[in-house]
């Protein structure tokens, strides 16, 4: 009998334990929520925005085509509609995401007949209620100029290249407002030379410069956004220091597309060339369309 006793205490003493065990690890759940380490929904609604590409890299098997357009300068006043019948500048693109976080892409510029070469990876991405607080996302993109030969400076097939290397960090702070923090490194293998008047050799430009951009999105409604953008040089250029640019505009999107229309005073629509040959001061119209297909 004393031996039934006994374990009838051991054994309410177990269960006691147990049930301590228990409460305690349910109130340890309620106290601390599940992280949600899932990427955020949305962050920026396209791989561009204005002239910068955004941390978005599109889920794996996405074929997406761009086509972007450059107005000319508004100062050219009544006669040329404030540069809407100017000469503009156009670029086609196709991309595609063959794995997960990368993406890869060509297109075909009409300013100097260039086309780019582009490999896009993110590194890391924000996470909906844990994980990394922040996306980050490289971007690499090498250039060539094809126009003839006799109408550049160049003097060999190689002197046509350039490179643009960037590495963006991004945050969406809540469900209306993402930003971005980028920093970049443009190389040209041959930079532009400068003679006087009388054909004298005056100096040449540097075949790198650094720089920076900050993008900001502000949604409206489900389908439409404020976006601005301003890209900014950090190194100079003995000759033709590149201006630096402010965009500013509109983005509406559906499940597949997305149209940006804004003004800003970036012309050229390859990276480097922006970012180390901007000689505008004056404001244009652009826009930007995206189609995918996944």
């Amino acid at each position: 009998m004393k031996r039934i006793t006994r374990n009838s205490k051991q054994f309410l003493l177990i269960l006691a334990a147990l049930f301590l065990s228990v409460y305690s690890i349910n109130a340890q759940e309620e106290s601390e929520p599940v992280k949600d380490t899932r990427p955020v929904k949305n962050m920026f609604e396209s791989i561009w925005l204005i002239d910068d590409q955004t941390v978005i890299v599109p889920i794996q098997g996405t074929f997406e085509w761009d086509f972007q357009h450059r107005f000319g300068n508004f100062n050219t006043g009544y006669d040329e509609f404030y540069g809407v019948f100017s000469p503009s500048n156009i670029r086609m693109g196709l991309n595609y995401t063959p794995v997960e976080n990368l993406m890869v892409g060509f297109g075909f510029t009409k300013e100097r007949k260039m086309w780019d070469f582009l490999a896009k990876y993110a590194l890391l991405k924000q996470g909906r209620s844990g994980g990394s607080p922040v996306s980050v996302t490289y971007l690499g993109v090498a250039g060539v100029d094809t126009r003839e030969m006799k109408s550049t400076q160049y003097n060999e097939s190689l002197d046509r290249w350039s490179y643009f290397n960037q590495l963006m960090v991004a945050r969406k702070l809540n469900d209306h407002v993402s930003v971005q923090v980028a920093g970049d490194f443009s190389y040209f293998n041959y930079p532009d030379h400068f003679y006087s008047p009388e054909g004298e050799f005056v100096g040449r430009m540097e075949n790198k410069q650094i720089g920076m951009s900050t993008l900001l999105r502000v949604k409206l409604t489900d389908v439409m956004s404020v976006i601005s953008s301003y890209d900014f040089p950090l190194s100079n250029q003995y000759f033709n220091e590149p201006e630096p640019s402010f965009g500013f505009g509109l983005e509406m999107v559906s499940s597949s597309h997305a149209f940006q229309v804004f003004v800003g005073n970036y012309k050229s629509l390859v990276p480097q060339m922006n970012t180390v040959k901007n000689q505008n001061s004056d404001f244009l119209i652009g826009f930007n369309i995206t189609r995918l297909w996944n």
